[in-house]
């Protein structure tokens, strides 16, 4: 094992700060001929260093001489210990485009919480908005010309002395004429809902120009 693998296998633990009394510890373990040649590597390697790895410090201190070397307390005297952030772990593209749409809808939904008061609604009460209002409206039209024909088929039964002829074309008379007041009905009920709704946008119009 070289002295850079060692350091580099040590470099996520503990960390302190060299100092001089280290340094003359590390430059005596580089020139001990009883140490292994990757220790006095590391001791050579270390000893230039701001700071050093705790665990390859102590691997020097446990191989040197006992006789000769310096309490493990005195070596540390001045030493501080080094924190290291962690490396902030990097975020795949899938989560970034996740992240970005929901940042954007945020920001859509707090528009849209901001301008609710001056923006118009979307309009619910068109006619034959849903199939319930155009079946609805279909079942009274048929409802009304019936009643309708029913009608004029009576009248003119009354007035032409029961002739089936005429009754039947009073029937149909009276069909056509609840048709018409019917689409009369109808122009009119939408010329109102039109009404409203220009109203609605004129005023969110106006609403919009003086907050501008």
């Amino acid at each position: 094992m070289t002295a850079s693998d060692e350091a580099s296998s040590t470099s996520s633990g503990l960390i302190i700060s060299n100092t001089n009394t280290i340094k003359s510890f590390l430059e005596s373990a580089s020139g001990d001929p009883h140490l292994p040649d990757h220790l006095r590597n590391t001791a050579v390697s270390l000893s230039s260093q701001p700071s050093i790895p705790y665990k390859s410090l102590r691997s020097l201190w446990s191989a040197s001489d006992p006789s000769t070397r310096s309490p493990l307390s005195f070596l540390f005297r001045d030493s501080k210990f080094l924190f290291t952030s962690p490396k902030p772990r990097e975020k795949s593209e899938e989560l970034k485009a996740r992240l970005r749409k929901l940042e954007e809808l945020a920001e859509r939904k707090a528009y849209a919480e901001l301008v609710k008061d001056i923006t118009p609604k979307k309009g619910t009460d068109e006619p034959f908005s849903s199939y319930k209002d155009q079946i609805g409206f279909g079942l009274h039209v048929v409802v009304t010309m019936f009643t309708g024909y029913l009608v004029g088929y009576a009248a003119f039964r009354a007035l032409f002395s029961h002739n089936p002829v005429m009754n039947a074309a009073g029937g149909i008379l009276g069909l056509v004429l609840a048709m018409l007041v019917e689409t009369l009905l109808f122009i009119i009920r939408t010329s109102n809902a039109d009404e409203r709704s220009s109203a609605t946008s004129s005023t969110a119009t106006s609403k919009v120009k003086k907050n501008q």
